[in-house]
């Protein structure tokens, strides 16, 4: 009997063991992968309040010794950080709501409709996700540059706007399906709407709704962790995005990631700074105030975030 008892003991107590190793195992990995993630911005957000003295000594890591804010009174003089901040947010969160929109009827269209090639332009959706940017960057300017997609102006005689340096090019191709990412979202919106019953379609058929009126009235309002997600991943990639704020000449004044790619410069030029090391400490300032309007943005959303991450099938 206490043989038995002994042995029953011994393996709860082994149990026990390869339990507690597992589980410190696994917050060994939880955090050493967290730290390789974090590290850069850790370094950069301790690097921006750096005094002059403490980028030279060598006994100064991470914590400074004299920090200042005199980085982030510059970089926010310099980019104009009150007056470009609320334009930019503007102008990327009135993309993302259209995109959202537009993407969300695709993707309904892709997911409850039947058409001809159906499959052939859901491929194209596929290749437009994968297919980077720069492959279409020469066509999407000279079509910008004399904006006649038709040819309707042509023909009438009137000279083709140049719709260069202007946010408009972003509205167009956000409103026609082309946007930045756009693919990824109409896919996000496919997955959601053929996860969802068809029994709530069938059931406002009935009560005689048209196809538009589901979709607006019955379908979009289930589809609001998906929409979220949309315009959470739509808003970064929109305020972080220099490709193509460069390539259709957006004004800096729109857009704080181009204030940002020219802050050292305005810095050296300005304070007469040759030092590279010196001015890097103001870049890591501005890209800290460009960073903290989106970590507001994930905080306020965060748990429709991952509940839109998790029933739109993007997951794996």
């Amino acid at each position: 009997m206490r043989s038995v008892t002994s042995r029953n003991t011994r393996g709860r107590i082994i149990t026990g063991a390869k339990a507690w190793t597992l589980s410190l195992l696994r917050w060994a990995l939880i955090v050493g992968v967290s730290y390789i993630i974090v590290s850069p911005l850790i370094g950069i957000a301790a690097r921006s309040f750096f005094s002059n003295s403490d980028q030279f000594n060598p006994m100064v890591y991470l914590i400074p010794q004299t920090p200042t804010l005199e980085r982030y009174r510059a970089a926010i003089d310099i980019m104009g950080y009150a007056d470009t901040l609320p334009r930019n947010l503007l102008f990327v969160g009135g993309l993302a709501v259209i995109q959202a929109l537009v993407c969300s009827m695709v993707g309904y269209g892709f997911a409850r409709f039947r058409f001809p090639l159906k499959g052939l332009l859901f491929g194209c959706l596929i290749v437009m996700i994968v297919l980077p940017s720069h492959v279409i960057m020469l066509p999407l300017y000279m079509l910008f540059q004399r904006f006649d997609p038709l040819g309707i102006l042509a023909r009438m005689g009137i000279a083709p706007p140049n719709l260069l340096a202007s946010p408009w090019p972003m509205y167009i191709m956000t409103l026609f399906g082309a946007g930045l990412r756009s693919g990824l979202y109409i896919y996000i919106f496919t997955q959601f709407f053929r996860g969802l019953p068809k029994e709530i379609e069938e059931a406002a058929e009935i009560d005689g709704a048209g196809a538009f009126y589901t979709y607006l009235r019955v379908m979009l309002p289930n589809a609001m962790p998906s929409a979220v997600t949309v315009v959470i991943f739509s808003v970064v990639w929109q305020f972080n995005d220099k490709f193509y704020a460069q390539l259709f000449s957006i004004s800096p004044k729109i857009v704080l990631s181009k204030q940002i790619s020219g802050l050292q410069a305005s810095v050296s030029n300005l304070y007469q700074l040759r030092d590279p090391s010196l001015t890097t400490l103001y870049l890591y300032a501005g890209v800290m105030l460009a960073i903290v309007p989106l970590l507001v943005l994930y905080i306020v959303l965060q748990r429709r975030f991952i509940e839109g991450v998790e029933r739109s099938g993007i997951v794996g």
